[in-house]
């Protein structure tokens, strides 16, 4: 029992003494490890007398519990000055002055939508507005498509469990206007629309503006003015513009639009696919169904209406492959247009 007491002291001595966890870990090991010296004395036992072995087991196992105590107590002393030293460095010091500040800037997509709106606002058009979910009314009905109309199947659309959806385009807006304002009528709309696509050039939410005129002398040769005026402003260049025949349900005649590649000048590129054009929008004039539909005596107005996709004018300015860039939210991406 005399050399268990002197142990016991020593361990505690041992223990008091470390440096740190190593050191304590090597003491514990030395002790209480597998081979350790309390360990080989519990071992003993048996070599005992009967007699005795009862006393010496109680005595060994508590020397065990107090150095094993002990260990424990440094242990958390350890750790406890371990956690202090990482608060202080991780300290905040609020009297320390500011960082400042770095500049942002619009969203790409923001700044492309700000300068056609202005453009079109230098041309005599207002700015309108309307709900992004819409009714079946507004959306497809009042724009000549019907029900069993062939034409919905070219839009994907997101349905709500009442029998609304997302707008699938801005032209309800131009329905809306047409109700409220009357005619004559020169408005655009602009705004985000929902379809059941995702790929490199189409995204489920996007962004369009579609323009809207009525009035009693209102032809072909007005919208290609307005059209061609717009691109040149839009790219800052003179850019030639082309009409395709196309087909759309609510204007009549319709026409796709081109325009000379801006990146090649129409010398034929990867952009362009060798062709030298590329698509910037719908257009043609309005049916008469569409006027019925909202009141309008068609015998006396008639009008054009276009449509074009913001995020395609915005890769087009900027030079953009991927559509989803815009929505990725890469800062990298988005600091390129934190400058004027």
């Amino acid at each position: 029992m005399k050399d268990l007491e002197s142990l016991v002291a020593r361990t505690l001595a041992e223990v008091a003494a470390s440096a740190d966890l190593a050191a304590l870990d090597a003491v514990r090991v030395a002790v209480l490890g597998k081979k350790g010296t309390v360990t080989e004395l519990l071992k003993g036992l048996g070599k005992l007398p009967t007699a005795e072995r009862r006393s010496a087991g109680a005595d060994i196992n508590r020397a065990k519990e107090k150095l094993g105590a002990a260990i424990e107590a440094r242990r958390a002393q350890f750790e406890s000055a371990a956690l202090e030293r990482e608060l202080a460095s991780a300290a905040i010091d609020v009297t320390l002055p500011g960082r400042g500040q770095s500049v942002g800037g619009l969203h790409p997509v923001t700044r492309t939508r700000l300068r056609i709106e202005a453009i079109f606002r230098r041309a005599g058009f207002s700015i309108a507005e309307g709900p992004e979910v819409e009714d079946d009314f507004h959306n497809f009905e009042a724009l000549n498509i019907p029900a069993n109309h062939p034409a919905r199947a070219m839009h994907d659309t997101f349905y709500l469990g009442d029998g609304r959806l997302l707008r699938t385009h801005t032209s309800p807006v131009q329905i809306r206007a047409m109700k409220l304002q009357g005619v004559p009528i020169r408005v655009i709309a602009p705004g985000p629309v929902y379809r059941r696509d995702s790929d490199v050039t189409h995204s489920p939410m996007f962004h369009q503006v579609e323009g809207l005129v009525l009035d009693e002398h209102v032809s072909l040769a007005n919208l290609k003015a307005v059209l061609a005026g717009f691109a040149e402003q839009f790219f800052e260049k003179p850019r030639g513009l082309r009409f395709r025949a196309s087909y759309f349900p609510f204007t009549e005649p319709s026409a796709e639009v081109d325009i000379q590649c801006v990146l090649c000048d129409g010398a034929g590129c990867r952009v362009c696919k060798q062709t030298g054009w590329l698509e910037i929008c719908g257009c043609g004039m309005v049916h008469p169904n569409v006027l019925t539909a909202c009141g309008v005596d068609a015998s006396r107005w008639q009008g054009y209406a276009f449509g074009m996709g913001i995020e395609r004018l915005a890769m087009l300015r900027y030079a953009v492959t991927d559509l989803r860039l815009f929505f990725e939210n890469d800062l990298r991406f988005l600091a390129q247009f934190s400058r004027g």
